[in-house]
């Protein structure tokens, strides 16, 4: 694959960028906004997210239901998603709809009317959606996670606000938090397939051209002071108990990211990995294990999911923080080496295959680094990870002063056996 990236930065800061795969039948769009929920704090939590929504309720030329069948009329489809760091509104479509897509996407951005009735009738719909997720523990047990990650900060808070910030939401603080943080400098348009780039370049210069340059968007720092294993567990009638294990990591572009990423895949990111193996498939100790990787401007997590049974909690984290030690003990197998650098560069490209996955790597790196990575200089780079720098990684995140732990099950009677696994007395 030949990364060719163009880009472009207009007069007022907005930058566009660009990557022609004129073999593929669609385009994917993408409009990103340098703002999330670590921009917010507690008294508008959740405010992007809102926002967010709020964006597909009509414009000034697009009622709702004309936005939607715009795009599905035509087999394409419309989304949007808000992080802790941005905002992302998105299109794939045909190639020969690509004017369609990026008139809607701009639209949305551009000329939302913020109608009243319909940010009243969203309020019940996200209250809704953050009820559902307190009713699925595997994902709120992610939440009570971050809370211990990140106490007291915007980054420890959930994206999506809580039930007093989203009751108090408002136009006129919705119209104050899009004309504050919507700004050309802090925006970012990203597209990738079979597109005339001069053109989309020139639509998108017009569309944004009432939009004014300012400074760039800015957050609070993460705080993260830790000197003890911290424990949150919610005692609830489950059929498995969910458990969400962290540790506090590097950030987005550390120089160590690549050795993380080979040591997510060792441990966790798929079923040849070293948890899968030990806690599935020779104990049966849970149905589903795996890690991730979590990556922000100036801090990053690295996390251990898993749902185990009830019965043998201490027993999995044993086992779990034994691994994770090992690690960090001894080097990884010349076979566990070669197995996860094919595996990181071979995902990565089969994901840029894909046009959408494509812009969207392009447009989150553009966003918040202002930079492109081409696959070829990516491999490079991957290919000079030694495997005493996996180690290194490992020895320096699997701290015991570093774990935090959270665990939503029927876990009465186990706590004292669980703190005993985390060294808390």
């Amino acid at each position: 694959m030949k990364d060719t990236y163009r880009k472009r930065a207009l007069d007022n800061g907005l930058k566009i960028i660009t990557h022609k795969m004129p073999e593929r039948q669609s385009v994917a769009l993408g409009i990103w906004i340098k703002v999330g929920g670590r921009f917010e704090n507690s008294g508008n939590k959740g405010t992007s997210h809102f926002l967010e929504h709020i964006l597909f309720k009509g414009t000034k030329n697009y009622s709702c239901r004309r936005l939607k069948e715009s795009i599905e009329g035509i087999g394409g489809s419309l989304n949007g998603f808000t992080s802790e760091e941005c905002t992302c509104y998105l299109v794939k479509v045909p190639a020969s709809h690509c004017n369609t897509g990026l008139k809607v996407l701009t639209e949305m951005v551009v000329n939302p009317t913020l109608p009243p009735k319909e940010i009243e009738k969203e309020k019940t719909v996200i209250l809704e959606e953050l009820k559902m997720y307190k009713d699925l523990p595997q994902s709120y047990v992610y939440e009570l996670l971050d809370n211990l990650l990140w106490p007291r900060q915007p980054l420890g808070e959930p994206i999506i606000g809580t039930v007093e910030s989203v009751k108090s939401v408002n136009r006129e603080r919705l119209s104050d938090f899009k004309r504050k943080y919507y700004t050309a400098s802090n925006i970012v348009v990203s597209a990738c397939g079979n597109l005339d780039t001069d053109k989309l370049e020139q639509d998108v210069e017009r569309a944004f051209s009432g939009f004014k340059q300012a400074k760039s968007n800015i957050f609070p720092a993460a705080k993260e002071k830790q000197s003890a294993p911290a424990l949150t567990i919610l005692n609830k009638d489950t059929e498995q108990t969910h458990m969400a294990l962290g540790f506090r990591s590097f950030k987005r572009e550390h120089p160590l990211k690549h050795a993380l990423g080979m040591l997510h895949i060792v441990l966790g990111a798929n079923m040849s990995s070293r948890l899968f193996n030990e806690l599935r498939e020779k104990r049966g100790l849970a149905y589903e294990i795996g890690t991730v990787v979590r990556r922000f401007q100036d801090t990053g997590a690295f996390i251990v999911h898993a749902g185990i049974d009830n019965k043998k909690v201490p027993e999995a984290i044993k086992l779990i923080l034994g691994e994770l030690r090992k690690s960090g003990d001894a080097l990884i197998s010349n076979g566990e080496f070669k197995r996860a650098k094919e595996f990181y560069t071979g995902q990565l490209k089969l994901a840029l295959e894909d046009t959408l996955d494509h812009m969207l790597w392009i447009g989150e790196t553009t966003l918040m680094s202002d930079k492109t990575f081409s696959l070829d200089k990516i491999i490079t780079e991957v290919n000079r990870v030694e495997k005493s720098a996996i180690r290194a990684v490992a020895r320096k995140i699997f701290r015991d002063a570093n774990i935090n732990l959270s665990l939503i099950g029927p876990l009465k009677g186990a706590e004292d056996k669980i703190r005993k696994e985390l060294y808390i007395g």
